[in-house]
């Protein structure tokens, strides 16, 4: 069957069938390879898109539930021009990604955070992104990127 989403504010078909997940439609069909799949079991959050706003797990979602509506992905966070996201460039300065395998879902999560709660300390962004896993960071880094992000966003000296 055809599916149609808004996929980074562009108009996407692809022919699938009914019990195709959204991140192997994403990748396979659409080209789009920043969604990671790692567990396939919803547990790690490489997967992690927003969905009209709302981050899931697209490892998780069949593609022909998401038509219709609007998916981000990380390839979506960048500037047309190719300037980097607030979050993108403050997981680089503040070396918030090691392998980088991880880095799509914690980013995509992350941005649904700083949309809903421009401020959040310590605490809120560590249980935010408490169900996304990394093997190689340590998270510290990752919460100190999304914090100097959220700064920078607000436009914090």
């Amino acid at each position: 069957m055809d599916v149609t989403l808004s996929v980074n504010g562009v108009s996407r078909t692809a022919s699938v069938e009914p019990r195709i997940t959204l991140a192997d439609v994403l990748r396979d069909e659409l080209g789009l390879t920043g969604t990671h799949v790692g567990c396939e079991h919803g547990v790690c959050g490489a997967c992690t898109v927003l969905l009209d706003g709302r981050s899931v797990r697209s490892c998780l979602l069949f593609a022909v539930q998401a038509a219709g509506q609007e998916v981000t992905t990380v390839e979506g966070l960048a500037a047309a021009d190719g300037t980097l996201h607030p979050l993108q460039k403050a997981f680089h300065d503040a070396h918030g990604l090691q392998c980088g395998f991880c880095t799509p879902g914690f980013l995509m999560a992350a941005r649904e955070l700083l949309d809903e709660n421009p401020s959040p300390t310590e605490s809120e962004v560590r249980t935010w992104l408490s169900g996304n896993l990394c093997r190689c960071t340590g998270y510290q880094n990752i919460v100190d990127a999304v914090l100097l992000a959220a700064e920078r966003m607000r436009g914090a000296p």
